[in-house]
């Protein structure tokens, strides 16, 4: 005989009080804690270039770009996740009185992985689109030349923009920053396995 487990709900102080302890880093959807999977050589590899790059052309502007361990707050829908990449025009406005939490991207980046692709492409684009700040969002493959690119216009609506060959040039919208697919996906190999 199955026995079905009971699933445990948490307040978002709960959350964030069990995450200050926490030896992993876990997402915040709505009541429910979910463990985060850890990434593959590749997909670290594709966030440090592209952070490497941003930070290196952006040096003297008014960005600040943070890689993974830097949450983000989404109150529309009470989530708390860890984008990839989030780069803030200005100075971070912070959730609470700590420095864990932010609630002012500009641009979100994220790295597809085969586990969290549908979920980056589909709801989570959706929570990111309640941010009265974001104004482009970027998806990276980490299994072949291919980055979309999410920009909103002027009408708040969100144009798509498909790069899809290895001598392709992604072009921020919103920032004056573009970086080649060859600095993009430096070091990565896409015979390794998938995780």
């Amino acid at each position: 005989m199955q026995t079905q487990t009971q699933k445990i709900f948490y307040t978002p102080e709960e959350y964030l009080q069990l995450e200050k302890t926490s030896e992993f880093k876990n997402e915040y959807w709505d009541g429910e804690i979910v463990p985060m999977a850890g990434g593959t050589t590749n997909h670290n590899e594709i966030a440090l270039n592209f952070c490497t790059n941003f930070k290196f052309t952006t040096r003297g502007k008014n960005y600040k770009i943070y890689m993974g361990d830097v949450k983000l707050s989404i109150p529309r829908y009470r989530i708390y996740t860890y984008p990839d990449i989030m780069v803030i025009q200005g100075e971070p406005i912070y959730e609470g009185n700590g420095t864990t939490t932010v609630t002012n991207p500009l641009l979100i980046v994220e790295v597809l992985s085969k586990s969290t692709e549908n979920h980056d492409r589909t709801n989570k684009f959706r929570f990111y689109r309640s941010i009265p700040t974001l104004k482009e969002y970027i998806m990276i493959d980490q299994y072949e030349y291919l980055v979309e690119q999410f920009t909103k216009n002027a009408a708040s609506q969100w144009v798509l923009t498909e790069y899809e060959s290895e001598d392709a040039v992604l072009s921020l919208q919103k920032i004056d920053f573009q970086i080649p697919f060859s600095e993009i996906y430096a070091g990565v190999n896409f015979e390794v396995g998938e995780e």
